[in-house]
């Protein structure tokens, strides 16, 4: 499925409920070279080229419920619960609506523990620069509405003690994960009985102070195969065996994606120490020897690039009683 904005969404869900839209959703290229030039399954009204309609109807319901219903009515449901304005002129991505669902469902902590705007940005818009708020001003109301502020204040926190949580049902592990994106669209997670849980990156305070009671279940940890990666995993290990309760890593496909840490964005370095000074009794052979391999060939792996639930079902971990 193509990622694409609110605004044409909305759009697509016109199509799906009226057959015909006014929006100008020919203005997304995934729309307009797919849709309408390759499966032409959308048209020009005849005679009135402001007007987009279905080609046919069958064809086109079954295009969008299979690629784009459900997250449609997700992100719906949450402009409903939110109180966000719900309309077509909002430019939000797919990345933005992520970020603002991930904001409303722990307002409460964040706004207790917030940063400046720049810093802020940075970590819950992880693809963006730290002025991305600043550049996109209805973003940021949306965002100062959802923590019920009227603006960020400009000091830096002391300390981050805050630990995110997606719950579910009838949840039969946790994964800790290093990184945001995972609580951003829950659903797969929730589904597949998983808790996720975050504590902000190196911040891993939060998890001394984790009482015993929540920690009957199996324990997970998802990350960027890096050395900081490697590294917080590697502290968060020992918190827990203090603890009396054992925790492993994640570990990614054979075949997965490998970058080299010199790409952009990416800071992150190996060290010259033997093992990049990593405890090596905190991993098994086989993963001592994946870190071995991208130590020497100065690569590492992005947690966003693995598939946490299809790595998870393949090592049987959903079968464990």
């Amino acid at each position: 499925m193509r990622s694409i904005e609110w605004k044409y969404l909305k759009g697509l869900h016109q199509l799906y409920e009226n057959g015909k839209t006014k929006l100008k959703i020919l203005n997304n290229e995934y729309i307009y070279l797919v849709l309408f030039k390759q499966k032409k399954l959308i048209k020009f009204q005849e005679g009135n080229h402001s007007v987009i309609m279905v080609t046919n109807n069958k064809r086109f319901a079954d295009f969008y419920e299979h690629n784009y219903l459900k997250t449609y009515n997700y992100y719906d449901d949450f402009f409903a619960d939110s109180g966000i304005e719900n309309n077509a002129k909002k430019t939000f991505t797919e990345e933005d609506l992520k970020a603002l669902v991930f904001i409303y469902y722990n307002r409460d902590e964040l706004r207790n523990n917030l940063t400046t705007q720049k810093k802020f940005s940075a970590q819950v818009f992880k693809y963006e620069n730290s002025k991305y708020l600043e550049n996109k001003p209805s973003l940021k109301n949306a965002v100062l509405q959802l923590l019920e502020i009227d603006e960020f204040p400009e000091v830096d926190p002391k300390n981050q003690q805050w630990r995110f949580i997606v719950d579910c049902l009838d949840p039969k592990f946790v994964v800790l994960c290093e990184n945001l994106d995972c609580l951003k669209v829950p659903i797969e997670y929730q589904e597949n009985n998983i808790e996720l849980w975050y504590v902000g990156g190196n911040n891993t305070k939060p998890l001394i102070h984790i009482s015993q009671d929540k920690l009957n279940l199996p324990i997970y940890y998802f990350c960027d195969w890096d050395y900081s990666g490697l590294s917080i995993y590697s502290q968060i290990k020992q918190i827990f065996k203090d603890k009396d309760k054992n925790i492993e890593i994640i570990q990614p496909f054979p075949n997965a994606k490998r970058l080299p840490v010199s790409v952009k964005h990416h800071k992150s370095k190996w060290k010259k120490a033997d093992f990049s000074n990593l405890t090596k009794n905190h991993f098994t052979e086989t993963q001592i020897e994946l870190i071995m391999e991208l130590i020497s060939s100065d690569e590492w792996i992005e947690e966003e690039s693995m598939d946490l639930i299809a790595i998870m079902k393949d090592k049987s971990i959903f079968n464990i009683s």
